[in-house]
């Protein structure tokens, strides 16, 4: 196995950059289901932005999209964003695309179980009681399938960069 064929071990920027755009677009998508799981039980689609949004604006949860709703969206996406990136930094390229797809899935699992179970209660009871605990718990599956597809956003060699390593090693 030539140099050129040999993976290159990701930096840690790279690596921090890759799980925060990953981060990022599952946030976005557990998001989308969450809004959707919310509108089957009849409820509002932002109904879980505006439960975390009353984290920042206190007890007054609004029906529909209001002022706070932009504030609950950017708290996940903050949140969760640095989530990705701290998975991406632990676990880099050490395992295989199942490997980290699993442990995409139980990171996400995990951090359900500290933020909603643990934390919550005490600090955000309006969070804890208002959740739906079966599509919250789901839409962490869905973002720890796409986390673990961090890989992706990382920066690749061009099969030029991939010939002149070669050619210098020589």
């Amino acid at each position: 196995m030539g140099p050129a064929t040999q993976p290159e071990p990701v930096r840690g920027s790279a690596a921090f950059l890759a799980g925060l755009q990953a981060g990022m677009v599952a946030t976005f998508w557990m998001l989308i289901w969450l809004g959707i799981s919310s509108m089957w039980i009849r409820r509002s689609f932002w109904s879980p932005v505006n439960i975390m949004a009353s984290v920042l604006h206190g007890g007054a949860i609004q029906p529909g999209f209001g002022s706070a709703t932009p504030s609950g969206i950017a708290l996940y996406l903050v949140l969760y964003s640095l989530l990705g990136a701290a998975f991406a930094m632990l676990v880099r390229q050490r395992l295989t695309g199942l490997g980290t797809f699993l442990v995409g899935i139980l990171f996400s699992l995990v951090w359900y179980w500290v933020w909603f179970r643990t934390l919550a209660p005490r600090s955000m009871p309006l969070v804890w009681l208002l959740h739906t605990e079966k599509s919250t718990e789901f839409g962490h599956v869905i973002y720890g399938a796409l986390l673990a597809r961090f890989g992706d956003y990382l920066p690749s060699r061009t099969p030029q960069e991939a010939v002149v390593v070669a050619e210098g090693a020589d």
